[in-house]
Parts: C-alpha cells; structure tokens; sequence
C-alpha cells in the first residue's frame, strides 16, 4: 500500500507539472518528463494496466532500483558539469534551456530504464568475462569522454595563448576520442544484447 500511494504521488506530482510546462509553453520539456517517468516506472504501470496489481516489490526488486537511481543519478551529474563547460555551447548554435532540461530528463530516464534492465535481466547471464568485457567497453567510452573534454580545453587554451591552431589535442578531439566513445558504446550495447537475449545456464 505505501509502494502504491508512493506511484500514486509521483504520478499526480509529474502530472502537476507537465500541466504548469505547457502552461507556459515548454512542450518539449513536458514531453520529455512523460516519457522519463513511463521509463522510470513502465514495471509498475505496465502491471497495474494489465493485471491492476503492483508487481511483487522484494528484496532483489529494491536493491536493482536503487542501483539504477544511482547510474541515472550519476549521468545527471556528470551531463550537467559537461553542460557547464565553457566550450559546451560551441554545440549547439542557440542554446535553448527547454531543449537541454527535455533532453537530460529523456536521457535520464532511459539510463535508469537500461540500468534496472541490466541488474534485472542481463547481469546474471553474462557470467564473469561478459561482465569483464563490458566494464572494460564501459570503461573504454569514459575514457574517451574525458579525453575529448581534456583535448578540447588544452586545444582552445594553447590556440588562444600561441595565437596558432594547435594540431595534436584537436586530431584528438575531432577522430579518436569519438571514435573510443564509438567502440565502447557499441560494445558495450552488443554485450546487453547478447545478455539480454541468450537463456540463463
């Protein structure tokens, strides 16, 4: 019963605020926080649609939830430093604030979907060097992030200081930090799926 006034509160909540988003014509934010609470909460809300019960909340169930709170929690944080970055806006030609607050809220939503997804379903199917390649694919796109965010400031800093376009940190920025990103994220969604799909021994 409290699980359910829990879902019953998030949801009048989340509808309160769409109805204020669009109000003031933030249609993209207002879409984008329906979506991330369907991803956030599709377990429940798919069981109380089809069978209108709550699915069995127990130990496993919480320990996974709160696991993906954390991963989505800790993508917000590292997304809005990234956004706080003085080089960041070079991105985008305008800046909108709805756009980024839509999209971090979508993204959000489904870094924590994925997560439960994998603490649910994949991670005890991948067994010891499944889970071994992925951290090391993970860490791979982590990598390069900070590689790229690094090569970027050192590239504008030494530019700006010699007056000259420095070649090295931007090769870097522009071809192998993206292309690290690249192998890792790819890697890392071919074991998920692998996971996903293949039987438990």
């Amino acid at each position: 019963m409290k699980t359910k006034g829990m879902i019953l509160s998030i949801l009048i909540t989340a509808l309160v605020v769409t109805i204020v988003l669009i109000s003031i014509r933030a249609y993209y934010v207002a879409v984008a926080l329906v979506i991330g609470i369907l991803l956030i909460g599709y377990r429940e809300l798919w069981s109380l649609l089809t069978t209108r019960k709550l699915p069995p909340f127990d130990e496993r169930v919480r320990e996974n939830v709160g696991k993906s709170v954390r991963n989505g929690f800790i993508f917000l944080v590292f997304a809005l430093a990234f956004l706080m970055l003085p080089f960041s806006t070079i991105f985008v030609t305008k800046p909108d604030t709805a756009h980024v607050l839509g999209g971090l809220l979508l993204s959000g939503g489904a870094i924590y979907l994925l997560s439960y997804i994998f603490y649910d379903r994949v991670e005890s199917k991948l067994g010891e060097r499944g889970l071994k390649m992925l951290k090391i694919f993970l860490m791979t796109a982590g990598i390069s992030v900070a590689v790229f965010i690094l090569s970027v400031f050192l590239h504008n800093a030494l530019s700006g200081l010699f007056g000259v376009e420095e070649p090295v940190f931007f090769s870097i920025s522009v071809f192998i930090a993206p292309l690290g990103f690249a192998v890792g994220l790819i890697g890392s969604l071919v074991i998920f799926i692998q996971g996903l799909v293949v039987k438990a021994s």
